[in-house]
């Protein structure tokens, strides 16, 4: 017989202290740090336990005594349920703080980094509308937020076409405006769901893998194009056409009309046809005089403004003359390598995803640049040492790893080359400080730089240079 366990406790009047990592904020009890989403510092809060350890506790912020000076009203109706953009409450330049601070605490906390050095945040000029991709989801299994034991939900619309509930994988939030990309994704989004419900057209149901419609992706570039890619769970020819002709009917300013039919369990599309139903195969982004074309798998940074502050970042840092060879590791679409290529005698990126490597080339070709090379393969399985003595040591190494930072090995060559330089640009600075201090036996932290791309969110990219150390 399973054994009943004791309900965990509801801890009252305790006084948010600061925002942490992933977006929670911090309280304390009886010496052990309290994790809860939605609070403020200054707030005083009942909070119900979801989970005690022995070092820390979680819990849901159940009731209010008193709300902190520094709160806000949320511009989005949809806050505290979503839970895509958990800071809306707090005033954007407390947001930036907390964010610089999240940098310092990780470079001190795990790297045993000196921040001395770190530069103030560059923050966002744009607080919402500054997100050039969504990606929404069709769902059978709606996310009630009035719900009560009365209703009758054989007379109730339960479909959905939104964002996932945090932590539940099939329940949706229908949203009704997200403030997060410019219009008109919303209008998209809103026609799309009107036309299927008044069709009656089946949203997927994940758990019995059943349903006609899977996702809705809308992106758009600095140039003024229009993407939208309509994912199906199965072909229907006439119900397919029938929207996508809405779609272009409805609105005419969409360049790139695509869709998919994805019958996996899961929603990628990195390994699905994507088929092009009307208009152009790509889109193309701008940044100073150079072009990229963004493809419906592409990756593109999702903030544009800020990506170019970024990478201006990335390249000011790098110092370059054009006398150095670089080595752009995680280039993605090469879109620092081809940024950074004519200040540079050579640059080589390398890339896992073959796609990605493909636009990489044609972007350089795009923009008329000859001297990059690119390859396509596992991180460590191609930069090594042989292929250092193939093609040359480099003297700036930048290096855009994902979340879960560079592999050990990896880590451990880029210490043997011992190049110059080393311009790491990090989405998360927890793996950042960690693999930084791996390197700092033979390099030195010269510059820290905090970059906010994702106002609204605990998120933050931070870029460090480090130069190699004179003997």
């Amino acid at each position: 017989m399973k054994r009943k366990q004791k309900p965990l406790p509801l801890l009252k009047e305790l006084i948010v202290e600061k925002c942490g990592s992933e977006g929670f904020s911090i309280a304390r009890h009886e010496g052990k740090v309290v994790f809860m989403a939605f609070a403020a510092p200054g707030d005083v809060v009942d909070v119900q336990l979801t989970k005690k350890k022995n070092q820390y506790m979680e819990g849901k912020v159940v009731h209010y005594h008193q709300l902190s000076e520094n709160r806000i009203d949320p511009k989005c109706e949809h806050f505290g349920v979503c839970g895509g953009c958990k800071w809306q409450h707090l005033p954007y330049l407390a947001q930036a703080e907390f964010k610089q601070q999240q940098v310092k605490d990780h470079l001190e906390r795990i790297g045993k980094v000196d921040c001395s050095n770190i530069l103030p945040i560059i923050g966002a000029p744009d607080e919402y509308y500054y997100r050039n991709k969504l990606e929404y989801t069709f769902s059978n299994k709606a996310w009630l937020t009035d719900f009560s034991r009365e209703i009758d939900f054989n007379d109730r619309n339960m479909n959905a076409l939104g964002f996932h509930i945090p932590g539940l994988f099939d329940r949706v939030l229908n949203i009704n405006q997200c403030h997060l990309q410019p219009s008109p994704s919303n209008e998209i989004r809103l026609s799309v769901k009107q036309f299927a419900d008044n069709h009656a057209f089946t949203y997927f149901d994940i758990r019995k893998q059943e349903g006609f419609l899977r996702n809705l992706i809308v992106r758009m570039s600095i140039t003024g194009e229009l993407m939208v890619i309509v994912v199906f769970y199965h072909e229907n020819i006439e119900n397919r056409e029938l929207l996508l002709n809405h779609l272009l009917t409805s609105f005419p300013q969409i360049t790139s009309l695509m869709y998919v039919i994805n019958a996996k369990p899961n929603d990628s599309i990195s390994d699905q046809e994507v088929i092009l139903f009307s208009g152009k195969d790509h889109m193309m982004e701008k940044m100073e005089d150079l072009y990229f074309k963004v493809g419906p798998k592409s990756f593109y940074q999702t903030n544009h403004k800020q990506s170019y502050e970024l990478y201006k970042v990335a390249r000011e840092m790098a110092a370059l003359t054009g006398t150095e060879r670089v080595y752009d590791l995680y280039t993605g679409t090469g879109t620092i390598a081809n940024f950074v290529a004519r200040q540079a005698k050579e640059v080589i990126g390398i890339e896992y995803v073959e796609p990605a490597i493909e636009d990489a080339r044609i972007n350089s070709e795009i923009n008329g640049i000859t001297n990059t090379q690119f390859f396509a393969g596992d991180m460590v399985k191609v930069l090594d040492d042989q292929f250092v003595d193939t093609y040359g040591k480099p003297d700036v190494i930048i290096t855009d790893p994902p979340r879960a930072g560079m592999h050990p090995k990896v880590v451990e060559l880029l210490s043997r080359i011992e190049a110059q330089r080393i311009v790491y640009v990090s989405c998360n600075s927890a793996t950042q400080a960690r693999d930084v201090q791996l390197l700092l036996e033979k390099y030195d932290v010269a510059a820290i730089q905090p970059v906010d791309m994702f106002p609204q969110t605990h998120h933050v990219e931070n870029v460090i240079l480090l130069t190699l150390k004179k003997l």
